[in-house]
């Protein structure tokens, strides 16, 4: 008896991977720096105490999704939640995207969007950003006129790149296909601009949020859609069933009322990440401007040995040189004031080095 044959396009693909190495300064994967409130754990810690845990949880999530629907000023149903953003961005292709359905991604760009396409069995189409990260429109609503795709993921601010393209990119979009548009804003908190405005009121734009970037919950895996009831309806078909765990929603609402603290948080790194970029063109490192809480940036000589001398330097940040047209770049998370501090001595020591 021969052994089960996985899916060819399975076999062939790489997993997705962020290595972890115990060093003192990690600042390889986009997370806070800061830990949640005290008053959240403390009213986490006994809310859990009164959970039902031989009942399912609420299926519809119905009063996180009514928190959430306050924060943001829509309707509840207008929301859908699951187990991460990546949990989403998986339902939304589940129900749109699939075999025989044509995604398009922006590349650079954030490599679970190809992934998980790719592993629903979409025929992925990835369009290259120009040099600068950057995007012509023009030329984007004739590529995307030629493919007819099905759904496009947009990245706003856009990782690894960190910058934000223009708000018309959604009515290029819109203009030249009929796809559903999918606007990836794990990092909207520390930019300029959002699309859930638009989201609510059309059929053809959703949005797509966490709890783990600004919300310092990275470890919870929560995240969340909001686009127009028709669209919701059908994620909630596409999901499996009890799929969010009750503690998870509770947390979800606790987390809502520390709204001021988040935002406390927001303006610390993104203050933080001013400072550190300004630092790094003094080096005459170049930078990719960022609009997120992390900062791409070329050391301008090799990057693996940039980055194996951070390493040394008790330094984990991203390596993104083997990435899609990232060769000779890397990705720094913004940390502490104090964990910058020593990344950027130990930048200064690498570009030091012969």
């Amino acid at each position: 008896m021969g052994v089960p044959e996985v899916r060819p396009e399975i076999a062939a693909m790489p997993g997705y991977h962020s290595p972890q190495v115990d060093v003192p300064v990690r600042l390889n994967t986009n997370e806070s720096p800061f830990a949640p409130p005290e008053g959240f754990i403390s009213e986490f810690a006994e809310a859990v105490q009164s959970i039902a845990w031989n009942r399912y949880p609420d299926r519809s999530a119905s009063a996180l999704r009514n928190g959430l629907g306050r924060h943001h000023n829509v309707d509840a149903d207008n929301i859908f939640v699951a187990n991460g953003s990546n949990e989403v961005l998986q339902t939304v292709l589940l129900a749109f995207a699939g075999p025989g359905r044509r995604v398009v991604v922006f590349e650079p760009g954030y490599q679970m969007h190809v992934q998980i396409a790719r592993i629903l069995g979409s025929e992925v189409m990835a369009l290259e950003r120009n040099s600068d990260f950057g995007l012509d429109v023009h030329r984007v609503g004739e590529m995307l006129t030629a493919i007819d795709p099905h759904v496009v993921l947009v990245s706003s601010p856009n990782n690894p790149t960190g910058q934000c393209d223009e708000e018309s990119l959604l009515d290029v979009i819109l203009e030249s296909t009929d796809a559903l548009v999918v606007v990836d804003e794990a990092y909207a908190e520390f930019s300029t601009w959002s699309a859930i405005e638009r989201a609510v009121t059309s059929d053809r734009i959703v949005v797509s949020r966490t709890f783990s970037k600004t919300w310092s919950l990275a470890a919870l895996r929560l995240g969340y859609l909001i686009g127009s009831p028709s669209v919701i309806e059908n994620l909630w078909t596409a999901v499996l069933p009890y799929h969010l765990d009750t503690s998870k929603q509770i947390a979800g609402e606790i987390a809502l009322k520390f709204t001021d603290e988040m935002n406390t948080r927001v303006a610390q790194i993104v203050s933080e990440r001013d400072r550190v970029q300004q630092a790094l063109i003094s080096m005459g490192v170049n930078v990719s401007p960022s609009s997120a809480n992390f900062i791409l940036f070329s050391p301008n000589r090799d990057a693996d040995d940039v980055w194996a001398s951070l390493l040394e330097s008790g330094v984990l940040v991203r390596n993104c040189s083997s990435w899609p047209l990232l060769k000779g770049w890397l990705r720094l998370t913004i940390g502490t004031e104090e964990e910058n501090n020593v990344f950027l001595q130990g930048l200064e020591s690498a570009l030091e080095q012969e």
